[in-house]
């Protein structure tokens, strides 16, 4: 079942590139008494969602921050180490974006928003998403309906429905 407006985010531990390398976080302690948005997307280094998706969330940092955002994280199945990566190659660690692995994809699995591609190589993959969600309660779902495509679920976006 997809997650929805006013349903709760579920439980999940994704991992992030620490200091001593990857290390487990639980998405409820980045999410509890916060205001939060979360975009996730098809893969790391993939064409969309490095030269859209992730620049669009960079780019509308300090205006979600205006309206009382306190944590932007993407969220792939990919591993911490491409995550990491991918995070200082974009630029997006340094705006001070959580790029978190789901590996296993099981929160992406849990909200309901995987898909799998194969012609494309990709497998149990996240829809490329975004929400915003107030205490962990999902308050704003923008899901797009092809995974090439970031337009509803981009940072501009999500600026304008809060």
């Amino acid at each position: 079942m997809t997650i929805s407006v006013g349903d709760k985010l579920p439980e999940a531990t994704l991992l992030r590139m620490g200091a001593e390398g990857p290390e487990s976080v639980e998405l409820s302690t980045l999410t509890k008494g916060k205001k939060t948005v979360i975009f996730g997307l098809p893969g790391a280094y993939t064409g969309t969602c490095t030269t859209s998706h992730v620049p669009s969330f960079i780019n509308a940092k300090d205006d979600l921050a205006a309206k009382g955002v306190d944590e932007i994280i993407c969220v792939s199945v990919n591993d911490p180490f491409v995550m990491g990566a991918w995070g200082e190659s974009t630029g997006a660690s340094n705006a001070g974006i959580q790029m978190l692995g789901d590996p296993s994809a099981a929160f992406i699995k849990a909200i309901g928003l995987d898909f799998t591609a194969p012609p494309a190589g990709l497998y149990d993959r996240s829809q490329r998403f975004a929400l915003f969600a107030e205490d962990g309660e999902v308050k704003v779902l923008n899901l797009e309906d092809n995974p090439g495509v970031c337009d509803i679920s981009g940072g501009a976006s999500m600026v304008d429905q809060i």
